[in-house]
């Protein structure tokens, strides 16, 4: 099986809220909600690609010293094996922006559950949750 290497990152806002993005129509696993990230380019560092995934989608710039490991999911979906690692970021430039036609939404993490979400990141909300 295929294994995936993604990184999301959980941005908390200055209310303790934190950020999560809709996938939008015409992706695998539309409608569903995730933490910001993406696909590790090769030969890319999981921080490196987290910052410029932020960049890309939200329009924030990061700096790698505000990024810290949280914790990781580790998931069999049918075709791949994910592994992505969680990073917390509380400090970045700029506001987020929905650069990609999907929705955003700041979000108290004990109603994360309240959101659907990809199965990978489900087990993620505990450890937010305990955060938070």
């Amino acid at each position: 099986m295929k294994l995936v290497l993604v990184v999301a990152c959980a941005l908390v806002d200055a209310d303790g809220r934190v950020l999560i993005a809709q996938r939008p129509e015409g992706k695998t696993l539309a409608g569903l909600w995730e933490f910001p990230g993406g696909k590790l380019e090769p030969g890319e560092r999981p921080e490196a690609a987290l910052i410029r995934e932020l960049h890309e989608e939200i329009g924030i710039t990061v700096k790698e010293a505000c990024l810290a490991p949280l914790t990781f999911a580790s998931h069999a979906y049918e075709d791949f094996h994910l592994l992505m690692p969680l990073y917390i970021c509380r400090r970045w430039e700029g506001l987020a922006v929905a650069r990609e036609g999907q929705n955003l939404a700041w979000v108290r993490a004990n109603k994360l559950r309240d959101y659907p979400m990809p199965a990978a990141d489900i087990p993620l909300i505990p450890h937010l949750t305990d955060l938070l």
